[in-house]
């Protein structure tokens, strides 16, 4: 029988609990505590019995028929639900794949990353699961599948987003020859445009233009004579070697290194900042970026990620979402309190988006240990409960609703993601020609970002809540998820207080 897994760390756990599971019921088979639940239901039933007053006829007949049944049940919960049957290893254990079938996504099986190392440690271990266990672990994750089947496939924008915030460059030397450009060339030649306040025509209103001079990498300066074509660098370069006519009046240095032009030393193959600065970002985030910009050709979606880089900043305006902030014909305080609370809301995403990215990342992790804890408990609770049917029905529908929580994941995260492609992709009515700065928008996209972060705690919370609708009294099953992943959200969150602190 073959058991599956979502993520790695439920396919290492899973083993884990069982076996975990199987000592624990080992140890209370040979201490002889198994047979207590029993004792319980004898005298439990005969006290009930004997309770009930003097007028039920043959208290003996009732008590033993009673006794009898539920000793019956003992039996078939124990049979079922306690004693290991069927056979679990990493050899039936397989990892799903049937998302990334669906989807033509690659994802490596467990055994060709570095986890297989850690499998090995287990050295061949293997446990058993009883038979009702078993079926539900199958049934539960044939469901959850066939669930999150029905969810189209989607770029995830959101994380593609993450990935282009979390991208930064490592190289300190170059980080230096950005400081130095901006110093030598966009500095001196975007003074020079204003100074020489030439006829732009249209051009001037154009909000595109106007995005276009505000980075290092401008197109107009690049291209315009009289501006990256003049100004130089006032350092040699060594990728540039001296050249007479071109570095006419400069000093030659022993290391053979020329001043490029401004246009050279941003724009030249292999060589230019724009090239090196586009090595920064790896090659799959780049593959998944023009996969999806497919409206803008691949110089455009690179410039959009170099630009992201070297000076990231906010190029989207205009309401998307019908809310209930402001007034009918506002005064200027309510357009000063829509400020004030965007500047809150900006201020705030500083902190919270770090925080709700490594939330994602940590929520997977919480539920597997979640799942390998319910399935350690079962015995125990089995025994507490006397081996009461109703007991271990919960305890099943419990195990479903854990199991299930992963389709919840999926669809926050492709709601998520459909929101910002349907405001923001290809035909969209706010479509930002920019698809780095298109994910990042104004006051009320910024407060949508709070509200989908939460989601991925929020739905799985009402799963379990919904279940009481059943009469199924899960209690907090998933307390754990919000309280696993607090402190993750809290380191995550440090980075942004600390710049926030500074803004303030």
């Amino acid at each position: 029988m073959t058991l599956y897994t979502n993520d790695y760390l439920e396919y290492y756990l899973t083993l884990v609990g069982w076996i975990i599971n199987n000592g624990i019921w080992d140890m209370i088979s040979d201490t002889g505590l198994f047979a207590l639940p029993f004792c319980i239901i004898v005298i439990r039933e005969w006290l009930k019995v004997r309770g009930e007053g003097a007028d039920e006829g043959n208290k003996g007949v009732l008590s033993l028929a009673r006794i009898e049944t539920n000793i019956y049940v003992g039996y078939v919960v124990v049979a079922f639900f306690a004693v290991p049957a069927v056979n679990v290893s990493f050899d039936t254990l397989a990892f799903d794949q049937s998302r990334a079938q669906q989807c033509q996504y690659n994802l490596p099986k467990p055994a060709d990353t570095g986890w297989n190392t850690t499998f090995s440690s287990l050295a061949g271990k293997s446990a058993q699961m009883p038979m009702w266990w078993a079926f539900m672990h199958a049934l539960s994750k044939g469901l959850t599948s066939g669930a999150v089947a029905a969810i189209p496939c989607g770029t995830d924008l959101r994380q593609m987003r993450m990935d282009v915030n979390n991208t930064k460059i490592n190289n300190p030397l170059l980080a230096q020859e950005i400081g130095d450009f901006t110093h030598d060339c966009y500095g001196p030649s975007r003074a020079r445009l204003f100074m020489r306040q030439p006829d732009m025509g249209t051009k001037a209103n154009d909000p595109q233009f106007l995005q276009d001079l505000s980075w290092i990498g401008s197109h107009f300066l690049l291209n315009t004579s009289g501006y990256y074509d003049t100004d130089y660098s006032k350092t040699p370069r060594t990728s540039w070697p001296y050249n007479a006519s071109r570095d006419v009046g400069l000093p030659q240095v022993s290391g053979g290194g020329g001043y490029p032009t401004c246009k050279q030393w941003w724009s030249d193959s292999g060589v230019g900042l724009r090239d090196r600065i586009k090595d920064q970002v790896s090659p799959d985030l780049m593959t998944k970026m023009l996969g999806w910009a497919k409206w803008l050709s691949q110089d455009e979606v690179t410039d959009s990620l170099v630009r992201q880089l070297v000076s990231p900043s906010n190029q989207v305006k205009g309401d998307v979402y019908t809310d209930y902030g402001g007034q009918i014909n506002g005064t200027v305080w309510n357009g000063a309190a829509r400020a004030a609370g965007t500047l809150g809301v900006a201020l705030g995403s500083m902190a919270y988006f770090p925080a709700m990215d490594m939330v994602r990342q940590a929520l997977p992790m919480v539920m597997a240990f979640l799942k390998m804890a319910m399935v350690i408990c079962i015995p125990l609770v089995l025994i507490v409960g006397a081996y009461q049917l109703k007991v271990a029905m919960t305890m099943t529908v419990v195990f479903f609703a854990l199991i299930f929580v992963d389709f919840w994941f999926q669809l926050a995260r492709w709601v998520d993601t459909t929101i910002l492609d349907a405001l923001y992709g290809a035909g969209s009515p706010h479509l930002s020609f920019d698809p780095v700065m298109g994910l990042n928008a104004t006051t009320q996209d910024a407060i949508l970002n709070f509200v989908m972060g939460s989601m991925f705690i929020i739905l799985p919370l009402f799963w379990i809540g919904a279940l009481g609708w059943a009469g199924i009294s899960a209690g907090n099953a998933l307390e754990g998820l919000s309280r696993g992943t607090n402190s993750v959200e809290k380191a995550g969150a440090e980075g942004g207080e600390f710049a926030k602190s500074k803004i303030k």
